[in-house]
């Protein structure tokens, strides 16, 4: 879950417009109000609630007065967040140690792992013993990101802070001098958060980086006869049907998942970096249902939840600058998830104690003042550099380091194989010491591949039973958004060109496919053969994949009315 953290950096407050009004009303006919705080969070997920707590435990030990706000875009904190999830409890034992005593919704642990590689109708499993200790899940609990995520709010309520939940951050606030001073109300953040790229295209945060890569993940929950379930099974596999072949250059894979008391959580996660613009992640994840294996175990049950969200891939060379004055990238925001692992959530939430535990010092004298400083006394521009350095010092950089070239190895030559072999050097052997680096400097959406040199993907009709068409899907995810408010998904100034011009006629239209939420579609040819981008805003499930594959990113994905959106509570 991608975050930010802003503190002003003169008065040391910050300044968050919460507008109470419809966000289409003109400035001009209201006056909008504005609440300072000491520290505010953008978006209320496990990264930025735990830097919240983190910063109120840290005041509440010192005696110090800390106000801390927490701004979320979905109408309650959790209903956007969405996840695997099997949830490796480190980064929690270390930021509420009784947690189980506080009853966090932590109750699934892992009984045991498989590992599969597919084919149409059978599959092989390879021995646990073969497989890298990051794939080895003991201690670790399968359970609902949605819901801890809610439980995360009610602990920083009791710590004293202020979450906003239905208030969603569009525009980054800066002073005189250049530094982030607060945000004002109507964006989201999240992988890929509006104000977290605008900080790091201000402030060319990327430099000398690889850009990052993206997944879309596409997750069903299932409700199964407990008799039916395995509690604590933890099931991945890759081959059929991303994979054709061991030398595909298709990343990707899927996840199942049985969790207490009668729930299967399960997905598939496709790399944006695939060429083929034929290629629909929705599809490919309803006919890896079909398989043998797969129906086995959902055959007495009924899909109950669907939703999808894009995840940073890029790991640990595509980690940004993590720091500006006035500001922090924490979370998702920043790409700390561990893609041989499949987790996230751990890192994120250590992030946001990190960012903590560097700003707090700065907002007080000594860290041991009974008040917040002036801002005169420690200057205009403070920058919280000891985070970036405590993070790649702290577990978080050393677990990402040790696998920092597997993204990049599953696309040499040798495909899958290739990366499958290498990350087992990286993991068993080197530990991410090997003296080379694979470097990516495209971006997602440029290694997309014309379609004439790819056949269109011909996808099995959905029975109803185990497949689903996407509109009737889409009503699992609970999305609504106001039908009156303007568009949140724009073509791009100076790029309006290219749906028509260059999207449907030279790459047959990706979006169309891509989309696991039916938006965009294509008119039928007018006169003179073009055809028109069609925007079906309202299905949007805030996965922001638009922004990063269409053909020259000509999407703008903005934030709508705070409130809109998919509504996950088993995700």
């Amino acid at each position: 879950m991608l975050k930010h953290m802003y503190r002003a950096s003169r008065l040391m407050r910050t300044q968050t417009r919460l507008n109470s009004v419809r966000f289409n009303a003109s400035v001009a006919e209201i006056e909008r109000e504005k609440l300072f705080y000491d520290v505010v969070t953008v978006g209320g997920g496990p990264a930025g609630l735990s830097a919240a707590i983190r910063m109120k435990q840290l005041a509440a030990e010192k005696g110090v007065d800390l106000s801390v706000c927490v701004v979320e875009k979905a109408a309650e904190v959790g209903a956007h967040i969405l996840s695997g999830n099997v949830f490796e409890p480190r980064a929690l034992d270390e930021l509420i140690p009784d947690w189980r005593e506080q009853g966090a919704p932590i109750e699934t642990a892992v009984s045991h792992d498989r590992f599969f590689w597919l084919t149409k109708d059978s599959h092989l499993e390879v021995p646990q013993g073969l497989m890298p200790k990051q794939l080895h899940n003991e201690g670790n609990y399968i359970i609902s990101l949605s819901q801890l995520t809610r439980w995360l709010a009610t602990k920083a309520e009791e710590l004293g802070v202020e979450i906003y939940p239905g208030f969603s951050a569009d525009e980054v606030l800066y002073d005189e001098k250049g530094a982030v001073a607060g945000v004002a109300t109507k964006d989201a953040e999240g992988s890929r958060g509006s104000c977290s790229e605008d900080l790091i295209e201000k402030f060319d945060l990327r430099k000398g980086k690889n850009v990052q890569s993206y997944g879309i993940g596409i997750k069903e929950v299932w409700e199964v006869p407990e008799e039916d379930l395995t509690p604590g099974l933890v099931q991945h596999t890759l081959g059929w049907p991303l994979q054709s072949s061991p030398v595909s250059d298709v990343y990707g894979g899927t996840f199942l998942y049985h969790m207490k008391p009668n729930l299967i959580l399960m997905g598939m996660v496709v790399g944006l970096d695939y060429k083929n613009p034929y290629l629909n992640p929705y599809q490919e994840f309803q006919r890896w249902k079909t398989h043998p294996e797969i129906q086995s175990q959902l055959k007495n049950g009924r899909c109950v939840a669907y939703g999808a969200r894009c995840l940073n891939e890029g790991g640990y060379h595509s980690i940004p600058k993590l720091t500006v004055p006035g500001a922090v990238l924490i979370g998702c925001s920043a790409g700390f998830l561990n893609s041989v692992k499949i987790k996230g959530s751990h890192t994120a939430i250590k992030s946001g104690m990190l960012a903590a535990e560097a700003i707090y010092p700065l907002l007080t004298k000594d860290g041991e003042a009974a008040t917040v400083l002036a801002g005169a006394d420690i200057g205009d521009r403070v920058e919280a550099v000891e985070y970036e350095k405590n993070l790649y010092d702290s577990w978080v950089g050393k677990e990402l380091y040790e696998v920092r070239n597997s993204h990049g190895s599953f696309h040499s030559p040798l495909g899958t194989i290739g990366g499958m072999t290498h990350t087992a050097l990286s993991c068993f052997i080197t530990g991410g010491k090997e003296p080379w680096t694979f470097q990516n400097h495209t971006p997602d959406a440029d290694k997309t591949e014309p379609a004439d040199k790819h056949t269109p993907i011909e996808y099995p009709k959905p029975d109803g039973k185990f497949s689903f068409d996407l509109l009737s899907n889409l009503q699992r995810s609970g999305t609504n958004h106001d039908h009156d408010q303007p568009a949140h998904l724009r073509v791009k100034k100076g790029l309006e060109h290219v749906p028509t011009q260059v999207s449907i006629k030279k790459y047959a239209g990706p979006e169309q496919r891509f989309c696991p939420a039916g938006v965009y579609e294509y008119s039928e040819p007018d006169a003179e053969g073009n055809r028109n981008l069609i925007i079906n805003a309202q299905n949007c499930v805030h996965c922001k994949t638009c922004s990063i594959k269409t053909p020259q990113q000509f999407i703008k994905w903005t934030v709508p009315e705070g409130g809109g959106g998919p509504s996950y509570t088993l995700m």
